[in-house]
Formats: C-alpha cells, sequence, structure tokens
C-alpha cells in the first residue's frame, strides 16, 4: 500500500445558522465551518412544513391562483 496519500484528519467545528455546534472529523482544511441547515432545523427532521415563494416557485403559484380564477 502506497503511504503518505491520505489527507489529514482532523477535528472541525461545524456551526449552523440556527445557533446548533458540533464537530466531526473531516479532511476539510478550515478549523470551522458554517452551515445554513442542519439536522436540527431541517423540515424533513423536524417535521415542520416550510414552502419558499421565490422565483419560479411564485410564478407557479400565482398561475395556479389564475386558472382557480379562471375556472370559476
Amino acid at each position: 500500500m502506497r503511504k503518505n496519500i491520505h489527507p489529514d484528519v482532523k477535528t472541525v467545528k461545524f456551526i449552523c445558522s440556527c445557533g446548533k455546534e458540533f464537530e466531526v472529523e473531516s479532511a476539510v482544511v478550515d478549523d470551522e465551518v458554517r452551515m445554513e441547515i442542519c439536522s436540527n432545523c431541517h423540515p424533513f427532521y423536524t417535521g415542520e412544513e416550510r414552502i419558499l415563494k421565490t422565483g419560479a416557485v411564485d410564478k407557479f403559484y400565482a398561475r395556479m391562483e389564475k386558472s382557480k380564477k379562471l375556472k370559476k
């Protein structure tokens, strides 16, 4: 087996925007990684339904509303 081909693994601190912090062993270069969403605040794990109305989703909802009005 070849030597010195694996990256160095160290403990890295991950910080979510919700405030949860945890440490994981990783080959990431940084000592601290910030992320937007984790298992503590992700809708799949929390059971909450979040609908973000932005961009294409807004256009879709507008078309649906328009079609409902035309059917009436």
